[in-house]
């Protein structure tokens, strides 16, 4: 069987967060495409859907990646902006319907995009209860 570039494969959130993650404050934006030929930037639209394309920073809490960079960006299929529930900064998250493409980066490293079609704010943890 083969696959084509762009391939997205379903991937459940508990596999690639293991110990969850954060929402960044003030950071679910509209992403954007860039044109190399006009050298313009428009509102990025989902190849499979259609719909409008939002990213949005969370941090990855794997006590793994100490002293490394735990910033990751995921981003969202949906008509609208989303919203997070919980107006708490850094309130943790969880993605549904996610995805993963791998594809090979500038440097020559392998590296993945991470999609989802929404997500909701959780308990932090040792608290019940939203």
């Amino acid at each position: 069987m083969a696959l084509k570039g762009g391939t997205r494969f379903s991937v459940r959130f508990e596999d690639v967060f293991p110990a969850g993650c954060m929402l960044v404050p003030d950071s679910i934006v509209e992403a954007q495409d860039y044109n190399e030929a006009t050298r313009t930037r428009t509102p990025a639209v989902d190849k499979l859907t259609g719909q409008r394309v939002w990213s949005v920073r969370v941090s990855d809490m794997d006590p793994d990646l100490a002293g490394r960079a735990r910033e990751v960006v995921v981003k969202i299929t949906a008509p609208v902006q989303p919203v997070p529930e919980s107006s708490a900064p850094f309130a943790p998250v969880e993605f549904e319907g996610m995805t993963v493409t791998p594809y090979v980066g500038q440097t020559g490293r392998l590296t993945y995009s991470l999609r989802a079609t929404g997500f909701r704010t959780t308990p932090a943890p040792g608290r019940t209860g939203k």
